[in-house]
């Protein structure tokens, strides 16, 4: 075979369906969030960031910031191992202290990041808890479904926030066999959110563990910020709530909050817990500060929600159609993967407007869109430069408006 041409060919057929992923070379300025340097050939560029999932600009707050030097100061770069032989330092054990409770669990448990938190636990739970079933909800994350395959556990796929196709397949299965109910708060393509009340009502009825991903909803919902879960109180009916400090947070890693009994059994039988370095305590000591400041402080949360109404006003005023929902994502639409990428570029290199375009298969053909992610830190005019930006290129392409 030749490997080579194999490779080239699936590349090739990438960028004939406009599909083909292109990094851009970004250097972003401390303090001046959501500003950011581009690196290209021909130069560098200020441009202004629009698709950043950093959403309360935290990676750039000084407390963070001087978090994670005083750390460096004080332990150095690495963590030196993995938890298990060299890796566990004091900011781990704290970081997990502020998880518990930013969660109101027994106990919390990190990981290096979301994707690992995820996939290390369902599929340590698939493969341990004998006859356990998994119903998974069709729009779950790609580290959901990886960790629910590697559990090589019976799984049940559930339309997205069906109650009553759940309801209908908790019904027909085994009334005898171990059950867990997989799902997200914030789905973060579309935005939307789950009925997580009523979920949790219907693990009651058939005995079901209930495990929720809240990486888009933590630090951004409830008083502490720890998600829809918090603002709906709702924690003490999960049985494990999976977050990230990548987005809100502002830094790296993954985590769960549950019982002491649960973090510990995953901390004991999780090979990508076991076998992994461990994040850096400065990376450690950044969220924790992070984590206490959004636990104390609603101004960040309500300036992100302002911004976000204003957005959406904006582009219902020039007809720019955008997808209704009730979170802080604004996926705007345009339905055809070419035109998705040709608008982000020509944001990019003509309006200095950063966002990267959604195409298959992280969302289905035909919805392909622009998904674009409000912070406190952009300004009126940085909204009225976008939108302003959209509202030239959707008549250059000819895109249908949305009807008032």
């Amino acid at each position: 075979m030749d490997f080579e041409a194999f490779f080239k060919g699936e590349l090739d057929s990438l960028h004939q369906e406009g599909r083909y992923r292109v990094f851009a070379d970004l250097e972003r300025h401390r303090g001046a969030f959501p500003r950011a340097t581009r690196h290209t050939p021909e130069g560098k560029r200020d441009v202004t960031v629009w698709c950043s999932n950093d959403y309360l600009g935290m990676g750039q707050h000084p407390a963070v910031i001087e978090a994670m030097k005083e750390a460096i100061d004080h332990c150095g770069a690495g963590a030196g191992g993995t938890r298990n032989i060299s890796g566990t330092t004091h900011y781990h054990v704290l970081l997990e202290q502020e998880l518990a409770d930013l969660h109101g669990k027994e106990a919390g448990l990190i990981f290096n990041s979301g994707y690992m938190s995820n996939w290390a636990t369902l599929g340590t739970l698939g493969q341990k808890i004998p006859g356990l079933i998994i119903f998974s909800d069709a729009l779950n994350h790609a580290s959901m479904i990886e960790g629910i395959r590697h559990g090589k556990c019976e799984r049940v796929i559930w339309k997205h926030n069906d109650l009553n196709d759940l309801e209908a397949k908790l019904k027909a299965a085994d009334p005898k066999a171990p059950k867990m109910i997989a799902f997200e708060s914030v789905y973060s393509m579309d935005g939307d959110i789950a009925p997580i009340r009523e979920i949790c009502d219907l693990a009651d009825q058939y005995g079901a563990m209930t495990y929720l991903d809240e990486v888009h909803a933590v630090g951004m919902y409830g008083p502490r910020g720890g998600g829809i879960a918090e603002r709906e109180g709702l924690m003490d009916r999960i049985t494990i709530i999976e977050g990230t400090l990548g987005k809100a947070f502002g830094v790296m890693g993954g985590y769960i909050a549950a019982s002491h009994a649960v973090c510990d059994f995953i901390r004991s039988f999780a090979s990508g817990f076991i076998f992994t370095t461990a994040l850096p305590p400065a990376l450690a000591a950044g969220a924790v500060a992070s984590i206490r400041h959004l636990k104390n402080s609603p101004f960040e949360r309500a300036r992100h929600q302002d911004r976000v109404r204003k957005l959406r006003s904006s582009l219902d005023a020039r007809g720019i159609p955008h997808m209704t929902n009730p979170s802080h994502i604004v996926p705007v639409m345009v339905g055809d993967a070419a035109k998705c990428k040709w608008i982000s570029d020509l944001l990019l290199d003509h309006s200095d407007v950063y966002v990267q375009p959604i195409n298959y298969p992280t969302v289905p053909r035909k919805t392909e869109r622009l998904r674009i992610t409000p912070t406190p830190l952009h300004s009126d005019a940085d909204i009225e430069h976008l939108v302003g930006a959209l509202h030239q290129l959707w008549s250059r392409c000819a895109l249908a408006r949305a009807v008032a």
